[in-house]
């Protein structure tokens, strides 16, 4: 086996950086569409709602048998908890996409049609 310079080394880093530049995936990401928003922000709320009821259901089951009768008001205590939740999600992600609108810049005019 022969020895290998710093030349050789220096040569092999320099491909392999090249090599890794080419084949890395794009970082790029698209505007999000209209009907991309929508399905995230309903997703955000019925999600919330969701985990809301399921866990009022589930503490109402639970005391109940322990035999301490709550039933319904956990239920409806945390679907409101979680609809509140599901607001501040809409929320944060309506902030998020507005930033990220606003970090591209204005939209190109469109010409006029009395415009030579």
């Amino acid at each position: 086996m022969s020895d290998t310079g710093p030349d050789d080394l220096k040569r092999l880093g320099a491909r392999l950086d090249d090599a890794q530049q080419r084949l890395a995936p794009r970082k790029t990401q698209a505007p999000p569409t209209q009907m991309g928003i929508a399905v995230r922000f309903s997703t955000e709320l019925v999600a919330a709602l969701l985990v809301g009821g399921a866990i009022g259901w589930g503490l109402d089951w639970l005391f109940g048998y322990f035999g301490i009768h709550t039933k319904p008001w956990l239920m409806i205590a945390f679907v409101v908890l979680g609809i509140a939740a599901g607001i501040r999600n809409v929320m944060r992600a309506a902030t998020e996409i507005n930033a990220q609108i606003a970090a591209q810049g204005p939209a190109p005019a469109a010409r006029d049609d009395e415009e030579s």
